[in-house]
This record gives structure tokens, C-alpha cells and sequence, in this order.
């Protein structure tokens, strides 16, 4: 349990901001005090509406804007929220995108478009935000990973990838950093319906979902904004290098089924990941 006020006055950059887990974590870290910087990539309605309802609360918030497709843009990003924020305590690497394909017709600038959003600009806004962690004494940085890291699902082999290059990043930079007395740790969340599947028509039922997950239900951005706010907290101060799998129990079960033999009909990165 987090202690009440634990987060007062934390500095907070969420990256990935604009919709589903990321948006729901910058509002709990608001909720429990912190000053939150949210980024998204493209549209800013979902960002700015939490900046809204953080002020409205009496909070402070603001939103920026990066593509992650860019170094530049994305080390530029690190520089204004630290500007605005005053420093950085919490870094929370959210941002992400997906893609499923058959692995054969992965061109190569689609491979190159989710590892340069998932895992080069997480790689390189971190390196840029490390003198501010250190500044703060107390630095945390939480990487999101998915259970697509321990788990395969068939026309995931790039987003798998990225997935799990980010789990053992994860535990590398927590011992490259625990001197410096910044604490890495990673979360890996299960199903967890947001808008982002809506897009693409794929409608999640949560109730019928839940009956394939062995908690009988899916989970929400909740559920993760607040694993994330305790791997942020003191109470988590002897947690390093860990990736927490938030799953209601989906990677502890052993499913026999066909459906690794079925193609696909749902279709990831539509608007974001050329030629899908």
C-alpha cells in the first residue's frame, strides 16, 4: 500500500502519455501528489485533457510532444520536462507501438520503426535524463515491457523482440545505476483493453477476455498506474532489476490450443508503422 503523500511534489516524466496505461499512470502519479510531464506523439487530446483534469484537481501538469522515430526530437523532450519540472525523479518509459506480421513479410523499415520508438528512444531519453536522477538522490525509472517478453503469440516476432530486449536492458542499467542511487525496475502488463485496440477494430470484451485469464477478469490502466506509482514509492526501495509481470495469472498458465496455426485477423500499426 502506498503511503499517503509519499509522491508529493516527485517529479514526474511519463512518456507515451496520451491514451490507455500511460495516460492512466501520469493522473495516479497526479492523484498522489507528484507534478507530472506527459508526452504523446501525435494527437494531443488525450494529454492535454489529463493536464486538465490534473489542474482541476489542484495539481500541476503539462504535456510535450516528440516523435520517437527521431533522437533528437526525443533527447529535446528530456531537456523541456526537466526545464519545466525542475528535475526528475521518476522516469517512466511507456511509450511504445506494436505491429503483428507474418515474420517473412517484415520489411525492414518496419523492424526499424519499433525498435527505434520501443527501445533506441527509451535507451536514449534515459541517458539524457541521468544527471537529473542523480541530482535527485532518490532517482526510480520504470520501463514498460509486456508479457509478449515470456510469452509468444504468432505475428509478434518484432514486438516480442523489442519486448524482451527491454527486460534485460532493464536488469543490466539497474546494476550499472544502483551506485548512482537510481533504482530501474520494469513492468510487464498482461491484457489490459484500451482505445488503441478499438482502432483497429479489435473489441475487447473484458468480460469475456477475463474468462481466458485465471483472475476471471482483464486488467486495467489502474491496475498498472499503481504498480507503477509502488515501484516509484520508498516502500519498493529494496526492488532492482526486476520486471514485474502484472497479468492476472496469464503467464503462470499453460494453454494447449491451435491457435498458433490460425493467421491473424487483427491487424496492428495501422497510422503508425509503414506499408501495415
Amino acid at each position: 500500500m502506498i503511503e499517503k503523500n509519499q509522491m508529493d511534489q516527485k517529479r514526474v516524466l511519463v512518456t507515451g502519455a496520451g491514451t490507455g496505461i500511460g495516460r492512466e499512470i501520469a493522473l495516479e502519479f497526479a492523484r498522489q501528489g507528484a507534478v507530472v510531464v506527459l508526452h504523446y506523439a501525435h494527437s494531443d487530446r488525450g494529454a492535454m485533457s489529463a493536464v486538465e483534469e490534473i489542474r482541476n484537481a489542484g495539481g500541476q501538469a503539462e504535456a510535450f510532444s516528440a516523435d520517437f522515430n527521431r533522437v533528437e526530437k526525443v533527447q529535446a523532450l528530456g531537456t523541456k520536462a526537466i526545464e519545466f519540472l525542475g528535475g526528475l525523479d521518476v522516469l517512466v518509459n511507456n511509450a511504445g507501438i506494436t505491429m503483428n506480421l507474418p515474420f517473412e513479410d517484415v520489411t525492414p523499415e518496419q523492424f526499424d520503426t519499433l525498435y527505434h520508438v520501443n527501445v533506441r528512444a527509451q535507451f536514449f531519453l534515459t541517458q539524457g535524463t541521468i544527471p537529473s536522477l542523480v541530482e535527485s538522490e532518490q532517482g526510480v525509472i520504470i520501463n514498460m515491457t509486456s508479457i509478449h517478453a515470456f510469452e509468444a503469440l504468432p505475428e509478434h516476432s518484432v514486438y516480442a523482440g523489442t519486448k524482451g530486449a527491454i527486460v534485460s536492458y532493464t536488469r543490466e542499467l539497474a546494476i550499472e545505476l544502483a551506485p548512482r542511487g537510481i533504482r530501474v525496475n520494469a513492468i510487464a502488463p498482461g491484457a489490459v483493453p484500451v482505445e488503441n485496440h478499438k482502432k483497429i477494430g479489435l473489441e475487447l470484451d473484458s468480460e469475456t477476455l477475463g474468462n481466458s485469464i485465471p483472475a476471471g477478469f482483464a486488467g486495467t490502466p489502474l491496475d498498472i498506474a499503481r504498480v507503477a506509482v509502488f515501484l516509484a514509492s520508498s516502500n519498493a526501495r529494496f526492488i532492482l532489476g526486476q520486471t514485474l509481470v502484472v497479468d492476472g495469472g496469464t503467464t503462470s498458465w499453460m494453454p494447449f490450443s491451435d491457435a498458433f496455426q490460425t493467421p491473424l485477423e487483427a491487424r496492428f500499426g495501422k497510422g503508425y508503422v509503414p506499408g501495415v
